[in-house]
């Protein structure tokens, strides 16, 4: 199809997909589409949606940050050793990315709503246990189901945003749950410490356990059904294993799925040798960690909100996903170099000068990854996104051990992952999406 001819049919689903938003709130609240009551009450409908999507996609990283603090107390509270606890860790991560591959295709086949209240249910229930846990196999135990009920929030938000939106659209929507969902590690070990000052850590999981009481609330009230029933799936679980196998023999969903996939590897390889490399390799204290750390989350943030707010709908998602890439591909370099001591001895504004770098483009190849893979997936958009959140996680989980592979001197395993990981994305993406392709 041509360029133009490609523009006019995504401007036609836009134009669609808005005019049925515009009738579904009309017929909610009573007042005809042409009536500026209407066009406000979609405002702010569309604002609160929002932000229940960033609360339902920020609450597994809340579940995972706030904790670390506590860690420590948790290994002198239960009497174990540290390897031990930190397996609550590993559980709730490993929860999160199973939990998808079964939420996904729940919510093709019975709607978005009723998985979503199912799995918060039972993550209040999880997270509530986790307070009176009495030993350490229990707390392992209850974090992995935690976990794999939090998935239920990340997966169902991208479904309800592929439900809602098309082409440019959903792109700048996932750019602002960015937004909201980045906030999220940033202050939820500030959150964590906080909390600690007042109680010991059972009073974290007090603390999660009431954010998801509310967050179920107000799924409950606000978020209604995007899946008409005439679009669901009445298969099994033979069914959801066939459209599973359908979607991953698709090259260009495929292709998306991997490089947004490695991405987040490489970002994941950031986040989990940073605190290592900066106070250990470069003396930082503390303090200039955590602010390192919250300049470059912030930087991700900020790319997030030109992608969305500037980028879309002036160029194509492929063009900003490939700028994103090769840029990240040229911060992976740089850090390769740097610390492999090709210029000699580099100290720490050099190497977090070039995370930053690497970091901030996470925010034209993470939104722009999954718009593109789920807008090939309208059929199928809770596995999809079941597939896109499991990858990322699975392989975020097989790059993390490795940043430490060869001791603690030296940060070069880091910058080898990354650029690993960034070089893979880019293949995947030129050679399995081929956008020139579709593009002609």
């Amino acid at each position: 199809m041509p360029e133009s001819g490609a523009s006019r049919a995504q401007q036609e689903r836009t134009h669609i997909s808005t005019t049925q938003a515009v009738a579904a709130e009309s017929a909610a609240t009573g007042t005809p589409p042409g009536n500026p009551a209407a066009t406000d009450a979609a405002r702010r409908t569309g604002l609160l949606v929002t932000l229940v999507l960033g609360g339902l996609t920020a609450l597994p990283p809340l579940s995972m940050d706030m904790y670390l603090p506590a860690l420590p107390a948790v290994t002198e509270s239960l009497h174990a050793s540290a390897a031990t606890v930190q397996l609550t860790l590993t559980a709730c991560l490993t929860g999160m990315a199973l939990g998808q591959v079964v939420v996904g295709p729940m919510s093709d086949r019975w709607g978005r709503r009723r998985p979503l209240l199912l799995g918060m249910i039972i993550y209040v229930v999880a997270t509530a246990i986790c307070v009176f846990a009495p030993t350490t196999e229990l707390l392992i135990g209850f974090r992995l189901l935690q976990g794999l009920a939090g998935a239920a929030g990340i997966v169902i938000a991208r479904a309800v945003v592929r439900d809602m939106y098309d082409g440019v659209e959903m792109a700048r929507f996932f750019s602002t749950l960015m937004l909201i969902s980045g906030v999220a590690p940033i202050v939820a070990p500030l959150i964590g410490g906080q909390v600690l000052r007042f109680t010991d850590w059972r009073g974290i999981f007090a603390v999660l356990t009431v954010v998801g009481v509310v967050l179920t609330l107000v799924v409950q009230k606000w978020l209604h059904e995007t899946l008409p029933p005439q679009d669901r799936h009445t298969g099994g679980i033979g069914d959801a294993l066939r459209t599973m196998r359908g979607l991953l023999a698709d090259r260009v969903f495929t292709g998306y799925m991997i490089a947004g996939s490695l991405a987040f590897a490489a970002l994941f390889s950031y986040v989990s040798a940073s605190p290592f490399v900066v106070q250990e390799i470069y003396g930082a204290s503390p303090q200039t960690f955590s602010l390192l750390f919250g300049i470059n989350s912030v930087g991700l943030i900020v790319v997030g909100q030109i992608n969305g707010k500037v980028l879309v709908g002036r160029i194509s998602l492929d063009k900003a996903l490939a700028f994103g890439l090769s840029v990240i591909v040229l911060a992976a370099a740089a850090l390769l170099l740097m610390t492999s001591g090709v210029f000699g001895h580099v100290g720490l504004v050099p190497v977090a000068a070039g995370l930053f770098v690497l970091m901030s483009a996470m925010g034209l190849a993470m939104p722009n990854t999954n718009a593109q893979a789920l807008m090939r997936t309208k059929h199928a958009a809770g596995s999809a996104s079941a597939l896109l959140g499991t990858s990322s996680f699975l392989i975020g989980a097989v790059a993390s051990p490795l940043v430490g592979i060869a001791g603690e001197g030296t940060a070069v395993p880091m910058a080898v992952v990354q650029l690993v990981c960034a070089v893979g994305a880019m293949a995947c993406f030129l050679g399995l999406c081929r956008p020139w392709q579709r593009a002609s």
